[in-house]
């Protein structure tokens, strides 16, 4: 059935996409089916039945006089009468957060435009309050409530401005903690508790557009520069009768101290927080009276390095997992080594280990309470896979793994409501994305013609020539890798290699999902061209080896996986003799863009050629947030700063270097690249330089942009790092 291939597509491609705004696939709320959007319209499937009724058609979605709205998103309310349904999305820096919100009346068939008279596509984070009777939203950086009968518009805070931001977040609380939407009803739909960020102490850092008018003009972005203190916040909850605002009394400075996490806690007048301090190695739980603003602390954390927050392992960091009837909550932690869920009794006073094991917990799936079950995805023996596994809530179990056995790769899951169904997708590196659903607890496929199983021939059926191995560095770091050989491979020839790198705590370049080993970059086919491709992982990236593992990148990002990377392309060397050391070129973005500038000058005996893309050239330009998170405060270990940077080694550059930014990047600044470029003119260096005007961190906009880059990606490597075997 069609609604199969969207959700497919959807699930795999899209789904980081909305960042809390709700995705179309929606759980029902006992787990017995699904909401998705179709053809435009808000559809709901039966399960095991499969079989789909349109709940909101397009043709009542069509304003009078106008045409259907094109759904982005929507909210049911709890009663399940009534539908919020978000369209006409704008970026808010990297995702679609304002747009316009409508209201459909599924008892009087009415439609209606919520935030009348507010500027088109400013409304964001649209919620029904608890009882249906309203919605609040954002606008302009207030925040607002809307009586859903009347039509009445209530502003309930009047100080928003560009740089005092209510109810959502400035661009480091976005981009680091994923903070977007910044407001929680309370449960009996009387107030409002919201952060307010003020941001009018955060320096602008200026951007210049040159190509949209003859004269050019800036273009500021409130962004903290590592060292620079963060954007002080405020807890506030507004009163909706009458729109005051009572501000909570939280301990420590707030320009010294980060709020990346707020929910009411369940109890009458309570909120629940998280506190970190400016470092981010000591978390601080908060219960806060919202009667009189007192704050009581009641559970701590300390790490060497830092900690994590919840959007690091949930893609969507929203929600406090209480069980118990409220009682006690799950919460996640490295304190023992490992990733693993912790129950914790409501006061912080008592903790049960659920996730027992020497392993990672990847992330959350489901909390099936009903059941005693937890169930979470892991990999214990393959840092390059995902698989799910299930173990008792009560932390009296062991671990069991759900997953079939003879599906090796990497899985997602999403699994209903009491734990019913779940949608199961499957890839790895030879096999495209597959899709089933399965019923729980045992995993069996409901349509058994239309599952996995059923489609084993597909599985390791692709093309690909990709090898997953593991390497042991000079210091005995092993280190896992994954290489493609060419098409046609002749193994009494030699073949140039071109490594693909990031190296950072965001991300890890070897995974066994379908995706990897392909190069979006190139134009054609790499190994039908005689590439070979590669790509190691390093200490430091977030790979489920343990927190020692993670963690030894701290106040060493340009240094230790540096020296891992190059420890293990010298094995790699080693181990394969149809490698032509003298054709070796590596390429990376962002990251991997300051990874491959660091290759190229801190071993260029190895890496001939590179092609770093949004690089991080000096680490003292890029954000507070990430940056001292892993390279603490530049005040009390500048040398760190200094040894991880490339520019630092620039002058060493003895290989072909093409750098690519774009002019226009409010993420990594295009300053990078200029002094960049100063440090190897100082050198007398000989490079390319490719600079895209007013392009941001992704450089895709425009006309012909990605066409070009792929254009230019290839024939710079072709020049300089020839195909073919030899």
């Amino acid at each position: 059935m069609k609604h199969f291939i969207n959700l497919l597509l959807f699930t795999i491609l899209s789904s980081p996409l909305f960042a809390q705004i709700p995705p179309t696939f929606q759980w029902l709320s006992d787990g017995s089916g699904f909401r998705d959007v179709e053809e435009n319209e808000i559809i709901e499937v039966a399960l095991p039945s499969n079989q789909p009724k349109i709940l909101v058609s397009k043709s009542q979605l069509t304003p009078s006089g106008g045409s259907a709205l094109t759904i982005k998103s929507y909210t049911f309310s709890k009663a399940g009468d009534k539908v919020l349904v978000y369209t006409n999305a704008k970026k808010v820096w990297r995702y679609p957060t304002r747009g316009d919100y409508w209201l459909y009346d599924l008892t009087g068939k009415s439609l209606k435009q919520l935030g009348k008279g507010l500027p088109e596509s400013s409304l964001m984070f649209a919620k029904f309050s608890p009882d249906g009777k309203k919605a609040a939203y954002v606008s302009k950086h207030n925040v607002y409530v809307e009586d859903l009968q009347s039509g009445e518009i209530k502003q309930l805070t009047n100080d928003g401005t560009d740089r005092v931001i209510n109810g959502t977040f400035d661009w480091a609380y976005e981009e680091e903690f994923d903070c977007r939407d910044g407001f929680r009803w309370s449960d009996d739909s009387k107030s409002i508790a919201y952060w307010q960020l003020d941001a009018r102490k955060i320096r602008n850092f200026l951007m210049i557009n040159t190509t949209d008018s003859i004269y050019s003009y800036n273009v500021p972005v409130e962004y903290p520069k590592v060292g620079q203190t963060p954007s002080p916040y405020k807890i506030g909850v507004v009163d909706i009768a009458s729109a005051q605002t009572k501000w909570m009394n939280i301990p420590g400075d707030p320009q010294n101290t980060y709020v990346p996490r707020m929910e009411w806690s369940g109890m009458p007048n309570e909120l629940v927080i998280q506190q970190l301090n400016r470092k981010q190695n000591e978390s601080t739980l908060m219960y806060i009276n919202t009667a009189d603003g007192s704050a009581k602390p009641f559970y701590t954390e300390k790490d060497a390095a830092w900690i994590d927050i919840k959007s690091r392992w949930e893609d969507e960091p929203v929600g406090w997992d209480w069980v118990n009837g409220g009682k006690e909550f799950l919460w996640v932690s490295e304190k023992d080594g490992w990733r693993h869920t912790y129950r914790v009794s409501r006061d912080g006073k008592k903790e049960t280990l659920v996730t027992v094991g020497n392993y990672d917990m990847i992330s959350p799936v489901r909390i099936d309470e009903k059941n005693n079950m937890y169930y979470f995805m892991a990999s214990p023996d393959n840092a390059t896979q995902k698989y799910l596994y299930k173990i008792t809530l009560d932390g009296k179990g062991k671990a069991v793994r759900v997953t079939p056995a003879d599906q090796s790769g990497t899985h997602n899951y999403q699994i209903s409501p009491e734990g019913k169904f779940g949608m199961h997708e499957f890839s790895n590196a030879k096999t495209m994305p597959m899709m089933e659903w399965v019923s729980f607890p045992k995993h069996v496929s409901i349509d058994p013609n239309n599952s996995i199983a059923k489609s084993a021939d597909k599985i390791n059926a692709g093309k690909l020539n990709i090898e997953f191995f593991k390497v042991k560095t000079a210091e005995g770091v092993e280190i896992d890798a994954w290489i493609v050989k060419p098409t046609n491979f002749d193994a009494s020839k030699k073949y140039p290699i071109v490594f693909t790198v990031y190296g950072e705590p965001a991300n890890t370049t070897v995974k066994d999902t379908y995706g990897t080993g392909r190069n979006r970059l190139y134009e054609g086919s790499m190994a039908d061209d005689g590439y070979i491709y590669a790509s190691m992982d390093n200490r430091g990236t977030p790979s489920p080896k343990g927190a020692a593992w993670r963690k030894s990148i701290y106040k060493n990002i340009g240094t230790i996986n540096i020296k891992d990377m190059d420890g293990a392309a010298t094995e790699i060397f080693k181990k394969y003799s149809f490698i032509d050391t003298s054709r070796v070129a590596v390429h990376g973005w962002s990251g991997g863009g300051s990874s491959t500038l660091n290759l190229m000058f801190q071993h260029p005996e190895h890496f001939k050629t590179g092609i770093a893309v949004a690089a991080v050239g000096n680490q003292l330009t890029y954000d507070n947030i990430y940056q001292e998170r892993y390279m603490g405060l530049p005040q009390e270990n500048p040398e760190d700063f200094t040894k991880g940077s490339p520019i630092t080694y620039a002058k060493n550059l003895r290989g072909n270097l093409l750098y690519i930014h774009g002019t226009g990047d409010d993420n990594v600044h295009y300053q990078n690249a200029e002094m960049l470029v100063n440090e190897l003119i100082k050198a007398n260096k000989v490079f390319q330089f490719m600079p895209y005007p007013n392009r941001s961190h992704s450089i895709n906009e425009g006309a012909g942009t990605s066409k070009h880059l792929r254009t230019l990606f290839t024939d710079y490597l072709k020049k300089n790092c020839p195909p073919g075997g030899r």
